[in-house]
């Protein structure tokens, strides 16, 4: 479950991202850096992270032109990511050529990092694709065009609400990769999030990666709270093989 549960350290200071990677250290594996502390501090932050032998997944939702997200694909090649995103809304041809140019830099390295599209994000929920996008699809629906664009561009797979997972896996075939945010345990408070579930629903539904920030790094005791929901996910994910 290590590998699955990824901790966001959603902070604007590196000594409190330093602090909880070592409250954490050996219960935790996999941490996201978003653009609150990767504006200040840029890819040292990801390098400190990578030499405490730790997983990064660069929440940065690219989106622009294919050409400058195609040179900003070989920054994350050389950062030793392991996981970056982009947004499908950037269309076919710039996720197309991202994952052309991290294949090919890859070609002759024994990893690579998984290029995820976002899809809709899980502070949305349908009146903003009508109200402002003019679509009269639901968000569901809307999930599974863009992971379907950007399962044909070569991206390994989305990020979308747990809600969307079975669809998304019927739709685009069980290897292809959902990460999840918006993943609150029972009790904690939603904050900004709309569609949201609890950490072993994720897990249960097929979810690959669980994304989780405050309920662990601003718990009473982050410790126990990041090894409640290993728990909770590694029971869920056997009444899956069930």
């Amino acid at each position: 479950m290590k590998d699955k549960l990824i901790v966001a350290l959603d902070y604007t200071s590196r000594a409190d991202a330093e602090r909880m990677v070592e409250t954490l250290r050996g219960v935790v594996t996999f941490f996201k850096v978003g653009p609150a502390l990767f504006l200040p501090y840029g890819p040292s932050i990801v390098k400190y992270l990578k030499s405490q032998g730790l997983k990064v997944f660069l929440d940065l939702k690219l989106h622009d032109i294919p050409n400058t997200l195609a040179r900003a694909a070989e920054t994350m090649v050389d950062l030793e990511l392991d996981i970056f995103n982009l947004h499908a809304s950037g269309g076919f041809e710039m996720m197309a050529k991202t994952a052309e140019v991290v294949e090919r830099k890859c070609s002759q390295r024994s990893s690579r990092p998984i290029i995820l599209a976002v899809t809709i994000l899980t502070s949305l929920k349908d009146d903003f694709l009508k109200d402002v996008m003019g679509s009269d699809r639901s968000v569901e629906d809307e999930v599974i065009v863009l992971a379907k664009l950007a399962r044909d561009a070569g991206c390994d797979g989305v990020v979308a609400s747990a809600w969307e997972i079975e669809s998304l896996k019927r739709a685009c075939g069980r290897d292809f990769f959902v990460l999840t945010p918006g993943i609150r345990p029972k009790g904690t408070p939603g904050y900004d999030q709309k569609r949201m579930k609890t950490p072993g629903e994720a897990v249960r539904a097929g979810s690959d990666f669980v994304v989780i920030g405050r309920p662990i790094t601003e718990a009473e005791d982050p410790v126990q709270k990041a090894l409640e929901i290993l728990k909770e996910m590694e029971e869920n994910v056997e009444q899956r093989r069930d």
